[in-house]
């Protein structure tokens, strides 16, 4: 399976997947703000984007991961924030092969730890996730706070 990071020519088709990510999230249709969302991390480097190509060269899914810190740790942690395939290519092994090149890159980089958190409902990412030994958090409740600042609003 060819795994690669994605690169500014990967926009177009990558917009599309993340959109199509978004709305399993139950969010609007926005192909251009994913674009320009997708821009910045690539132009920015605050992310790391892999891609997968089929045989044909389209893009059939993606990962995307965010550096973080741990404290309690000292040490660096990935968020792996977004993992989708689309729905032609599902059941083929393409989320297996991402999240692994994931680990992979995490590894390269000397980050020893990655996280991650998904839908309660979405049973067969979950599988996935724990076939490759990745564990469910029993230790911490996780929240979330959700405002508009000044820059949303304009």
């Amino acid at each position: 399976m060819a795994i690669r990071p994605a690169t500014p020519d990967d926009l177009a088709p990558l917009s599309v997947l993340l959109d199509g990510y978004r709305q399993f999230y139950h969010q609007a249709p926005d192909i251009e703000g994913t674009r320009r969302f997708l821009q910045a991390r690539l132009e920015c480097g605050d992310s790391h984007i892999l891609v997968h190509e089929g045989a044909k060269g389209e893009l059939e899914g993606f990962v995307q991961l965010y550096p973080l810190l741990s404290t309690v740790r000292l040490a660096p942690l990935w968020l792996l924030n977004d993992l989708f395939v689309a729905p032609s290519a599902r059941r083929g092994g393409v989320g297996r092969a991402l999240m692994q090149a994931a680990r992979e890159l995490a590894e390269s980089q000397g980050v020893g730890h990655l996280k991650l958190a998904t839908q309660i409902e979405n049973h067969a990412a979950q599988a996935l996730y724990e076939s490759l030994g990745w564990q469910r958090d029993t230790t911490f409740h996780h929240y979330g706070l959700l405002f508009e600042t000044t820059a949303s609003r304009a």
